[in-house]
């Protein structure tokens, strides 16, 4: 039995899931939490058998489901099952990071319930199989769901590559019983070697996710070592008999020569191994070493067939015999739970309609949308115009320098304070090497996608060319994968563009960095680095004009000021815009307007308009600000046209003018940094779940094609 290994179950202690929810109903909703004490006692008895599932029994998986199914604040401790800080405990404040302690201990449960089976008969072996699929099944759940909602950073032993690692290596598990199967039963050679070879392959996709995982001990990085090679030289063993049946001595000797090549391989781990595994790998060594010393001395004075080299050897078939299963009380928790569901009833049914609660964030993405998009962006978008207007006038330095000849003028002085509080260059530094290493994993993630299709398309290519068109009568695999190969070209454009953009922002960061440095360091270094003009009587015509320009200027800041004053109230008004109260009025009076029909989200629609209508007056201010700020910039201009114009003849104070431009410049272009950086990250952020995507879409496309081309080769 220990030829197989288990997932370790994850520890954690007692919690009252019912004081945090008594604090959450007393705050969120109308109802009293006193309403619901039954349901509150529940969750905290389902919360107390789940965690106490420690010992491989089918009861456990009901308890484990009966309390996942219910999970929709409260500080979750748990302990993590695999790496080298299992005695250190991860907390967090989230109830998906305690859904996802919880699956994972289902699969842990899977995993143990297989290893506990007897496998010495029929039906043991396919129990083994059957909650080894399980398990993987959940993992995968657990990995491609779970942890994606989790909207927080993982524990280290449940990250990608983990959980990857843990799911080939249950399959390959799940695998190993349907070859031991086929050799209990007696099976030909040929498809022994063939559930042998893919047995093989499990183990060494493990193997390759375990090197890469922080939490997979080096015990079970030999162990799955030793099990690739073991089942690799399996596979060349029973191929090998398969060809002396077939009269094929020369490939016989070839093939039990890797064979043995690659049990001595296996052998190499043997002091990481524990005696069952070791045992069957020295029984399948004596096995080859009997075959090849027979076969050899046959062909060499009997049959003198020549002997391939291994790289002349046709690569084994496969027979995959095994997926991941998903338990449908995990993934379709939801149709479990009911008054007769086979996972008791939902607990806090009568709190809120779950329809509700779907309309409710419908209704938060729409309002997030145009307040962002149609509101707090457009003024954005406005904002940046009229500091690029600044700036092509050389304003507000030109004006300053005359005003101010000596030290720094007052506006310049508290554009530095704010980026010395800010930091300086540090944060947009560190927003770029954050999107820098986002962008990285998004491309390794899609080159792996990509990567799928071009070994698929390859395989596919010279299998048509083996066996020709005539038998290999499927489409080829551009025009099969077609939708993949489209997104793929998509998401290429989507990098080329944003590596354009970044290059932009780049760009940018690099021209004023300097400046930045300047303006968040010494003050006083600040002021030596701004030249003086000397003090003179200035014309009373450019008095005047430069009063002018002044009280316009003012106006700017007015209304930059006013504006940024509005959005933020736009803000306020959306984060506090809750519905809670009037949108259960609502579902009230559909459910007294249709007693008939279920209440779906799709009911809330002209609730929905009516709600967004308080946004019309914010609408209609950004059409506002967009004609007030066309004036300004008409009165801006003319003012500018008259003060260039009464300055002519005055050059005492270009030198002055043109620094004290640039340091407000630099300002202005980085507040546009700091803007473009919050959006690129926000793009990569959103395009790793896209590449995610794209990467199981290829795998899976790769996994039907390999299974439909095993078909066709039958």
């Amino acid at each position: 039995m220990a030829s197989f290994v288990f997932i370790p179950f994850r520890g954690t202690h007692p919690v009252s899931l019912a004081a945090g929810i008594r604090q959450y109903i007393s705050t969120k909703y109308v109802q009293e939490p006193d309403d619901f004490s039954a349901d509150l006692d529940a969750i905290d008895h389902l919360r107390t058998d789940a965690i106490k599932v420690l010992e491989p029994h089918p009861s456990g998986i009901r308890k484990i489901m009966a309390y996942a199914a219910q999970l929709i604040g409260v500080e979750f401790v748990w302990y993590p099952a695999l790496g080298y800080h299992t005695e250190k405990p991860v907390s967090q404040n989230n109830l998906r990071f305690e859904f996802a302690n919880i699956v994972y201990n289902l699969a842990a449960l899977y995993s143990q319930l297989g290893f506990s089976r007897n496998r010495t008969s029929s039906d043991g072996l396919k129990s083994t199989c059957n909650y080894f699929c399980q398990a993987a099944g959940v993992i995968q759940h657990l990995k491609d769901h779970v942890v994606q909602e989790m909207r927080s950073v993982p524990p280290e032993d449940m990250d990608t590559v983990t959980l990857e690692g843990l799911e080939q290596l249950l399959l390959g598990q799940a695998q190993e019983c349907f070859w031991q199967k086929a050799v209990v039963d007696g099976l030909k050679d040929a498809s022994i070697s063939k559930l042998a070879a893919s047995v093989s392959d499990y183990y060494s996709t493990a193997g390759d996710s375990a090197l890469k995982s922080d939490s997979i001990s080096s015990e079970w990085i030999h162990h799955l070592t030793a099990k690739h090679h073991h089942f690799a030289a399996a596979a060349q063993f029973r191929a090998a008999c398969d060809c002396s049946e077939k009269r094929k001595y020369g490939e016989e000797v070839a093939r039990l020569r890797d064979s043995l090549s690659c049990v001595n391989e296996a052998l190499r781990e043997g002091r990481y191994l524990n005696k069952i595994v070791l045992g069957d790998l020295h029984l399948l060594k004596n096995r080859i070493q009997e075959h090849l010393k027979r076969a050899e001395k046959d062909n060499d004075i009997i049959y003198l067939h020549p002997v391939s080299s291994k790289s002349e050897l046709k690569l084994l078939d496969r027979a995959n015999m095994v997926t991941a299963k998903v338990p449908q009380e995990l993934s379709q928790a939801e149709n479990m739970i009911g008054d007769h569901g086979k996972l008791g009833s939902p607990l806090f049914s009568k709190l809120v309609p779950y329809s509700v609660h779907v309309a409710a964030g419908i209704y938060a993405e729409r309002r997030d949308r145009l307040v962002n998009h149609s509101i707090i962006e457009e003024l954005g978008d406005l904002t940046i115009q009229l500091h690029e207007l600044l700036q092509s006038l050389s304003l507000p330095g030109s004006v300053e320098a005359v005003e101010k000849p000596l030290g720094l003028p007052s506006g310049l002085l508290a554009h530095a304070q704010e980026l010395r509080q800010a930091g300086g260059m540090h944060p947009p530094h560190r927003l770029t090497a954050e999107i820098a290493k986002v962008k990285s994993s998004d491309r390794v993630t899609y080159g792996e996608g990509v990567s799928l299709l071009d070994h698929e398309a390859a395989e596919d290519e010279r299998t048509r060319t083996k066996y020709g068109t005539d038998r290999w009568t499927r489409p080829y695999s551009q025009e099969a994968g077609e939708k993949l190969w489209t997104q793929a070209a998509e998401i290429e454009g989507y990098f080329t563009s944003a590596h354009q953009s970044d290059q932009l922002v780049e760009t940018k960061v690099e021209s004023v960095e300097h400046l930045i440095s300047l303006l968040a360091g010494d003050p006083q270094e600040l002021e030596d680095n701004v030249p003086s003009s000397r003090r003179v009587t200035l014309a009373p015509r450019l008095v005047r004009e430069v009063g002018a320009l002044r009280s316009v200027l003012n106006e700017v800041d007015t209304l930059e000021l006013a504006r940024r004053t509005k959005a933020d109230a736009v803000k306020r008004k959306a984060e506090s815009d809750d519905l809670s109260r009037i949108i259960l009025r609502e579902a009230a009076r559909l459910e007294r307007e249709f007693p008939m029909q279920r209440l779906e989200p799709a009911h809330f629609e002209n609730f929905f308009d009516q709600q967004l209508q308080k946004y019309e007056d914010a609408l209609e201010m950004v059409s506002k600000e967009r004609e007030r700020q066309g004036e300004v910039a008409a009165r801006l201009r003319d003012a500018n046209a008259a003060f260039v114009d009464a300055k002519k003849g005055e050059s005492s104070s270009r030198e002055r003018e043109q620094a004290l431009q640039n340091l407000e410049n630099a300002y202005y272009k980085y507040k546009e940094i700091m803007s473009n950086l919050d959006v690129g990250r926000k793009f990569y952020t959103d395009l790793a779940r896209i590449v995610d995507r794209f990467r199981d879409d290829c795998k899976e496309f790769v996994y039907q094609r390999r299974s439909e081309a095993t078909q066709l080769l039958k």
